[in-house]
């Protein structure tokens, strides 16, 4: 659906920006079954409130405010513990060459380690590209809070990433 100016609206807009939807879920949560989870979520609110969507000017900000706010409410919401059916689940044998794989896979370690509100505006700048005032408009903070937590989740994230990097001293046994 086209609008007088020419511009996409309605749910040909809102489908453009699932795959970066999706893209952040998974850096957020770290699995991709809640990552989906959380996107149709987002989605899901999102059409609830399609009469709002002439008034947005910013459809990803919009729709990453709302998976923000779905994804704290998520994290709120008291939950009974769960066990994995799957308790033991084959390892991959990696190949000596997949050293670029394992420090992303350092990284994603490292980013779940963050407290959520730095890994949030971590992953919204440097995945996202959004602008400070976007991320502000996004969580609905100031953008100086938004800077603080850039900073200090910087500074985590690499004190975390030189940990991983060091090497593991083995014990030799006879």
């Amino acid at each position: 659906m086209r609008n007088d100016h020419g511009d996409e609206t309605g749910s040909g807009q809102l489908l453009a920006w699932v795959p970066r939807l999706r893209r952040y879920a998974r850096a957020l949560t770290g699995n991709r079954d809640d990552a989906d989870d959380l996107v149709q979520d987002t989605l899901e609110r999102a059409c609830a409130k399609s009469g709002l969507w002439l008034g947005v000017r910013d459809m990803r900000a919009w729709l990453f405010g709302i998976m923000h706010n779905v994804h704290v409410d998520d994290i709120r919401r008291p939950r009974l513990p769960t066990v994995t059916l799957d308790d033991e689940a084959p390892e991959v044998p990696l190949a000596p060459t997949q050293g670029e794989r394992l420090a992303v896979l350092d990284l994603q370690a490292a980013l779940e380690q963050l407290p959520l509100e730095q890994r949030q505006v971590m992953l919204l700048v440097a995945l996202e590209d959004m602008s400070y005032a976007e991320v502000a408009a996004t969580l609905g903070i100031p953008i100086g809070s938004v800077m603080s937590r850039l900073s200090r989740g910087r500074e985590r994230l690499r004190s975390l990433m030189a940990q991983a990097s060091e090497p593991v001293r083995l014990k030799v046994v006879k």
